[in-house]
């Protein structure tokens, strides 16, 4: 991680325990907002105006965070005013790299090599993880924000009109019980299934555990003879289940030892991502070569370094490649 801006050590997943030897993740450290006019937005300062061409998104198509923010920028059609560069999958000592795997982009903007460059660069003197998703502003040289959920926010109303108002992933009518099963969803199963690979005793693995498969257990009750979560249109909190469920049979079934049932033995969650890969763009954010590669890169999980070549999944036709 950085220490006062410079790199201190070896990548880590684990920064952070508590007192279970539970995973506990790094809160975000940039949270500006892009507005319609600049004006300050629930956090941050203000001077972020929406302008097309001026911000660009650095992402990672393993992170189910970042591909929160890719999904936001394909359904609410930002892609011709914000655009994107992909760090490489595999973890390396210093973190993301930018680089020429197939997939990857060298960094066009800045010229980083690492990740953590781009942090350093918005803040000489940054302390933490440099993680993705980046907003990035082209104009004032800085990190606009690096938490995914508020990008997908505003993307989702923050961008005006170089947005698409017919799709609106927050309305009004269901923000309550959007932010309620966001709060749920969150820690359960889409923060629970890191808690379980990277618990650090048996106790905090079988409490994340039990939480994980319990919230799957209840989605699929929720999503019978439903189309998304809240109805016919697929909303915010449909993204942030679609990412997690989508990485589970690949990644969390095995490696991250969440190995009661598969999404393929969960017919209305299956059924789910289908729905959401079927959406205009949404499958082109979705690399299984990129996620089995990047997670089974990490050293503590898996010394050896070999991927899987399976499993088979039953929606992998309807991916780009």
């Amino acid at each position: 991680m950085l220490v006062n801006g410079k790199w201190a050590a070896d990548w880590q997943p684990v920064q952070a325990k508590d007192a279970k030897g539970g995973f506990v993740r790094q809160t975000s450290s940039f949270r500006h907002w892009v507005t319609p006019d600049g004006a300050p937005g629930p956090s941050g300062e203000g001077g972020f105006p929406a302008e097309a061409g001026r911000y660009h998104l650095y992402v990672g198509l393993i992170c189910p965070w970042a591909c929160r923010t890719l999904i936001a920028r394909k359904l609410k059609r930002l892609e011709a005013a914000i655009d994107v560069s992909v760090v490489e999958p595999a973890l390396t000592d210093q973190g993301w790299r930018f680089g020429d795997f197939p997939g990857a982009d060298r960094d066009p903007l800045n010229g980083a090599t690492y990740l953590h460059e781009i942090y350093t660069k918005a803040d000489p003197s940054f302390t933490g993880r440099a993680t993705v998703p980046v907003l990035w502003d082209k104009e004032r040289r800085t990190i606009v924000n690096n938490e995914s959920a508020d990008i997908v926010r505003m993307m989702n109303s923050g961008f005006g009109r170089l947005a698409d108002d017919s799709v609106d992933l927050y309305p009004a009518a269901l923000r309550k019980e959007i932010d309620a099963l966001n709060d749920r969803l969150y820690p359960h199963l889409n923060n629970g299934v890191y808690r379980a690979g990277f618990a650090t005793t048996q106790a905090a693995y079988e409490e994340a555990f039990g939480e994980v498969f319990g919230m799957l257990d209840e989605l699929e009750a929720r999503l019978a003879g439903r189309t998304f979560l809240f109805g016919e249109h697929p909303t915010e909190t449909d993204i942030r289940l679609f990412v997690t469920l989508v990485r589970f049979d690949a990644a969390y079934h095995g490696l991250f030892k969440c190995n009661l049932r598969r999404i393929a033995d969960y017919p209305a969650l299956s059924a789910h991502i289908e729905r959401m890969l079927a959406l205009p763009g949404v499958a082109a954010t979705v690399s299984l070569d990129h996620i089995k590669r990047g997670y089974y890169s990490i050293k503590s999980l898996n010394p050896s370094g070999i991927v899987p070549l399976g499993p088979d999944l039953p929606f992998s036709h309807l991916l780009l490649g």
